[in-house]
């Protein structure tokens, strides 16, 4: 049976409904998230196992399917007609197949639409070094990223080389150069695309997430010899994200690496998406921006101090959540209690607030 016309009906009623997520499982309906609430698409009927089987191998083509029946997991994008582009991921529960999908919107919108910091502009204005973007997933990474790479595409002549999994948004050459690849589809991993890139003059390289030690360590190197590199981490700070790199190398490299990074370490953005008192959601932004003082702590192994100066130096372009948090909720954007939820020290919030 073709599931491709049943397909395209849910994916149309997604986007219509300006949906952010779409969840298809056996035993429920298809569920879409918007503004943060999961409910039920009302015309559609519960789906059974075959019918998620259907839908979930209408989105892939053979090498997808065969890769996995394999894993039994995988993710990828799907781009729907032209109207929209997805991030799917296909896995398997309790012996049938769920597809979680993200809608990935077709404008990539600038530092202002986004209401992210205006110091963001600086990071991309920058010949090397390395740049990170962090949160917890589903926080708006991958957009701040695109923001920051669109920027540079629009003002500035520089080869951009992308590598990700899977891309999300496609961008349009301006004065700049793009060429995106991606996992399995162009290249095999990030460590061996990143490595690559060296023989290919970027200027700029956005990798689409430092997950193992072989693409930091590669992404440092980048960073130190004259390229601009932008990376995602899961991680909840920039004091949390410099440990996280120092502590994935040997011990006997740590040295080392705090040097490393003390040199070539542009930024941090910790980024979270809040609930607004109007629906939608208001961005929330930790920015540690790597001056002398900084870099001292990084060398001196004293990450756990990076929040006190990131706290004293708002002079510098520098917030902490906290202050970030307070500002939305003093503009009554936010509640107090959703700035609480969200805050890695809610007896502090308080005192600013």
């Amino acid at each position: 049976m073709d599931y491709t016309p049943h397909l395209k009906k849910i994916l149309s009623l997604a986007v219509e409904e300006q949906a952010s997520d779409l969840l298809i499982s056996a035993g429920s309906k298809p569920m879409v998230r918007i503004t943060g609430t999961l409910a039920p698409l009302a015309t559609e009927k519960k789906l059974n196992t075959e019918e998620t089987k259907g839908l979930a191998f209408a989105l892939m083509n053979d090498a997808k399917r065969e890769k996995f029946l394999k894993d039994q997991e995988i993710d990828f994008s799907y781009d729907f007609e032209g109207k929209a582009r997805f991030r799917v991921n296909a896995f398997f529960q309790r012996q049938s197949i769920s597809i979680a999908l993200r809608l990935i919107p077709s404008e990539i919108r600038n530092i202002e639409a986004l209401k992210l910091p205006s110091v963001l502009h600086e990071f991309t204005k920058r010949a090397s070094g390395l740049v990170l973007i962090t949160g917890p997933s589903g926080h708006g990474k991958s957009t701040t990223m695109a923001a920051l790479i669109d920027e540079i595409n629009h003002t500035k002549e520089a080869h951009i080389i992308t590598i990700e999994d899977p891309i999300e948004y496609i961008f349009t050459n301006d004065r700049s150069l793009i060429e995106q690849r991606e996992i399995l589809s162009d290249t095999a991993n990030f460590s061996i695309a990143l490595r690559a890139s060296f023989r290919q003059n970027p200027d700029v390289i956005m990798v689409g997430e430092m997950r193992d030690l072989e693409t930091i360590a590669t992404a440092l190197t980048a960073a130190e010899t004259g390229h601009l590199v932008f990376a995602t981490l899961h991680t909840s700070s920039a004091a949390q994200s410099v440990h996280r790199i120092i502590d994935v190398f040997p011990a006997e490299q740590q040295n080392q690496i705090r040097f490393q990074l003390a040199g070539s370490l542009v930024g941090v953005v910790s980024k979270r998406l809040v609930p607004r008192v109007a629906g939608g959601f208001a961005p929330a932004c930790e920015i540690m921006i790597n001056t002398t003082a900084v870099a001292n702590l990084i060398r001196e192994n004293k990450t756990h101090e990076i929040g006190t100066i990131i706290e004293s130096s708002a002079q510098e372009g520098m917030i902490s959540l906290n202050r970030s948090l307070a500002d939305l909720v003093a503009r009554n954007e936010i509640s107090l209690k959703d700035a609480l939820d969200h805050s890695p020290n809610p007896l502090e919030l308080k005192n600013f607030v």
